[in-house]
């Protein structure tokens, strides 16, 4: 198989694709990693991009990362998180808001996000009442001590916006871009003044030229057309979740509201594992029903539509893992999408809402990859044990798993990996060294 070559616009200067040219001192060379279309390739890896892919091999010998069994994909991204609240669900009394605490907070949050293979996280922030700007401000001192590791952006999330009450809101929204947040925000659902809130964000994100993510169940179909009115151009775009109250709106109206969003350029971001904070006042109400956007109607009306993990261990979802395999795996599971359509959604779907560049396995795209043992796309999103997370070129994390069998006749016709090897069958042991492999889609450091 020859090796691939860069499209145009991602081309760089000559690096020698032909598989025989001497590389560079960074180079890495992944071997033998499977292909979602069913190939084996070495994958070379240097200056932040894939720099050749060639037959198992084929490349220039050095540093190497043996993948054998893994499946090599192009690295997921997050794009609905809560950082500054996550792990926070056993905390017993008020949560803590200091500086410490939230960069301690989202930091650890971060890093769980990356250890699950999602390179790029967009966190929601939330500014204004006692806390004022200081959540805003270690969030972003985290994003520093993490650059190299993970690429995280944050979203300035105001509460109200309109009446006298919003005159804050906005001055601490105009501060936050002052300050680096990346994205603006909102929760129109939670303002007196639902559209005036999200007419505010888009007036400010267009006059500082801004991307917009807000907040909303979508349950009222009048103001998603609003919506979806006045962010028809804006650039660099608008993007909107979890959207969960879309499915429960008849059908036809859905549909409706879906064809709007599509004509506007609106990203809808689903949240397969329930709601997060950004809502949980509506649960005061009683209105706030988990679930999760109606993505197979959204695709077919011409919506982008990604997938987000939302609450991570807080006081919304005790047990969220922000996980972007588990997000596609939910998908997958009820029918909305199929295996590769679910993974495109927490990837390349991902990746464009965060307005990041496109991934693929070829050269002279960037070395966002994700490695996981198994041989299929719908086997790792059954089974996503052991991985690899490959950033900017460099391996930043990886996660090992190995299962063991106590022995039995079963074990021993199978051939399955055992904790001990005697003669006979014995009562099941903590195991006493490595095993010689992996077992059923685990993996080995």
């Amino acid at each position: 198989m020859p090796e691939s070559q860069p499209p145009e616009s991602h081309q760089q200067q000559p690096s020698g694709n032909d598989g025989g040219a001497a590389a560079g001192p960074t180079a890495l060379v992944l071997g033998g990693a499977r292909l979602a279309d069913g190939r084996t390739v070495d994958v070379r890896l240097s200056g932040g991009r894939i720099e050749a892919v060639g037959t198992t091999g084929s490349l220039v010998p050095g540093p190497r990362l043996d993948l054998a069994g893994y499946l090599l994909l192009p690295a997921p991204a997050e794009p609905h998180a809560h950082c500054d609240t996550a792990l926070t669900a056993d905390i017993a009394g008020p949560v803590p808001y200091t500086a410490e605490d939230v960069q301690r907070r989202t930091t650890e949050a971060a890093l769980l996000h990356l250890g699950h293979g999602a390179t790029a996280v967009r966190t929601h922030v939330r500014i204004g009442g006692v806390h004022g700007l200081r959540s805003l401000e270690a969030v972003l001192e985290a994003r520093h001590s993490l650059r190299g590791l993970i690429d995280l952006g944050a979203v300035a999330v105001p509460r109200v916006l309109t009446g006298a009450a919003g005159a804050d809101g906005l001055a601490m929204l105009r501060d936050a871009v002052r300050m680096g947040a990346s994205v603006l925000g909102g929760c129109p659902d939670l303002d007196p003044d639902p559209t005036g809130h999200a007419e505010a964000v888009l007036d400010l994100a267009a006059r500082h030229g801004c991307a917009v993510d807000l907040h909303t169940d979508g349950d009222d179909p009048a103001r998603l057309a609003r919506l979806a009115a006045m962010a028809g151009g804006l650039r660099p775009g608008v993007t909107i979740g979890p959207c969960g109250g879309l499915a429960r709106l008849p059908r036809d109206i859905a549909a409706r509201v879906a064809e709007r969003l599509a004509a506007a350029g609106v990203t809808v971001v689903c949240l397969p594992q329930g709601d997060c904070v950004g809502l949980e006042d509506r649960g005061e109400q009683g209105a706030r029903v988990a679930g999760c956007a109606p993505v197979r109607l959204l695709r077919a009306a011409g919506v982008r539509v990604a997938a987000g993990s939302g609450a991570l261990r807080d006081t919304v979802n005790p047990v969220g893992r922000g996980d972007p395999l588990e997000a596609a795996y939910l998908l997958a599971s009820r029918g909305e999408l199929g295996p590769a359509e679910a993974y495109d959604a927490v990837c390349a779907r991902a990746r464009a809402a965060l307005g990041l560049p496109e991934v693929r396995v070829e050269a002279g795209f960037p070395a966002e990859l994700l490695a996981v043992r198994g041989d299929g796309l719908a086997g790792v999103l059954s089974l996503a044990y052991s991985r690899v997370v490959v950033h900017d070129g460099r391996v930043v994390a990886r996660t090992s798993a190995v299962r063991e069998y106590c022995d039995s006749a079963a074990a021993v016709a199978l051939d399955l990996p055992r904790q001990s090897r005697p003669s006979s069958p014995q009562p099941c042991q903590p195991p006493s060294r490595p095993p010689s492999r992996p077992a059923d889609g685990d993996g080995q450091s």
